[in-house]
């Protein structure tokens, strides 16, 4: 293991929300100090799509700097409203219980925070205007793959193949645990 493997307390509270609240799917410790390090390179907005109970949101405020503020949305009600309790007291926070989309206004963004479960809503037309130039776009969720073009499931990856070639962005696909990896990409 390359980290320690205390966690921050505000990650610690975002796991016990989301252990109260039965929900399973979160970002990975692996991701959250990646998480953590990129935040603490930005300033400015920062933004997640898809806030879950919270977790990710967590390791980004355990790395970021005084002058940035973390924007993040669930569309899930319930779990909006967990996540806010972990970050209620917080001013570098907002949780907003809506659609992703409500967040544009507030671009651009220092840092993307994306999952590439709706490959539709990730493609790289859908955010790269939301991302200042010099800002980072985390992409997170792929199985690793060695080859090109990547594959996943025996068929091309083509949201994997999108962000990788796109000229917009230079991208590197990370692995961040023997079964995981994510895309990190920084804009021209």
């Amino acid at each position: 293991m390359s980290a320690p493997p205390e966690l921050p307390e505000i990650v610690r509270r975002a796991f016990d929300v989301s252990r109260r609240a039965g929900y399973v799917s979160f970002c990975r410790n692996e991701t959250g100090r990646l998480l953590a390090t990129l935040a603490a390179t930005r300033e400015g907005t920062l933004a997640e799509f898809g806030t879950g109970t919270g977790v990710g949101t967590a390791w980004l405020r355990s790395g970021v700097r005084e002058d940035a503020h973390i924007l993040t949305a669930e569309l899930d009600p319930k779990l909006a409203g967990a996540a806010a309790q972990i970050f209620e007291d917080d001013p570098q926070v907002e949780v907003r219980a809506a659609d992703w989309s409500t967040l544009t206004d507030a671009a651009p963004f220092s840092l993307l925070y994306l999952d590439s479960g709706d490959p539709e809503s990730v493609r790289v037309d859908a955010v790269a205007d939301l991302v200042e130039e010099g800002g980072i776009v985390v992409l997170d969720d792929f199985t690793p793959c060695e080859g090109w073009p990547p594959v996943f499931q025996g068929r091309v990856d083509t949201l994997r193949e999108e962000w990788l070639t796109d000229d917009r962005f230079t991208t590197v696909d990370v692995m961040v645990a023997p079964d995981a990896s994510t895309l990190i990409a920084t804009r021209r």
